[in-house]
């Protein structure tokens, strides 16, 4: 069996498919809420910016077509949104299997922080304008920023709340045979041995 860095191939599969399903779930819903309500403050509805995703799908004819209160096109927006924050969710996880400072509390919050902004950054320089609220007025960059600083919030939520699946599945042969640290800096031993 591989093993990458302390986790199984295995483990990981299994902590990027969980934590992606329960953070993304986590962080879609809280973000599509945050969306709801700049939606409703600043756009024709609360389910315009929902309604814009689906356009990727349906195109500009079909989505204007289908304007009124038909509620299949924010369904489908909702899913297209519930599987990037669901992606989003499992990257973050990968590279928490990968990188065990960012399975600390502090390693958690601020990776879920990095990926709140790396999507944001994905949607604001790399999402072609069709796939924006083009034609109605678009959410300001304040409100697109709290929808991303939710999905942060939720993507945090959920690795918080899964943080304990890391322990137990260490690799065991971890930590055997490797060479012993170096000796700590003799000022750090008379410290530790109450001598200063």
């Amino acid at each position: 069996m591989a093993f990458f860095g302390s986790l199984t191939v295995k483990t990981i599969w299994k902590l990027v498919l969980t934590q992606g399903l329960l953070a993304g779930s986590l962080a879609s819903i809280f973000s599509a809420a945050m969306m709801a309500m700049a939606g409703r403050r600043e756009s024709a509805g609360a389910s315009a910016p929902l309604k814009a995703a689906s356009r990727w799908l349906e195109g500009q004819e079909a989505f204007e077509r289908r304007r009124g209160a038909d509620p299949s096109p924010t369904a489908l927006g909702f899913l297209i949104h519930h599987g990037a924050a669901t992606l989003w969710a499992a990257a973050h996880a990968a590279l928490a299997s990968q990188t065990p400072a960012l399975r600390s509390v502090p390693g958690v919050l601020l990776g879920a922080a990095a990926t709140g902004g790396a999507a944001y950054a994905a949607d604001v320089l790399l999402t072609p304008p069709r796939f924006t609220l083009v034609g109605e007025r678009p959410l300001s960059g304040d409100a697109r920023m709290a929808v991303y600083a939710a999905l942060a919030f939720g993507l945090a939520v959920g690795a918080l709340a899964l943080r304990g699946d890391y322990a137990g599945h260490e690799h065991p042969d971890r930590g055997k045979n490797l060479p012993a640290p170096p000796a700590a800096p003799r000022i750090v031993r008379h410290v530790r041995a109450g001598r200063i």
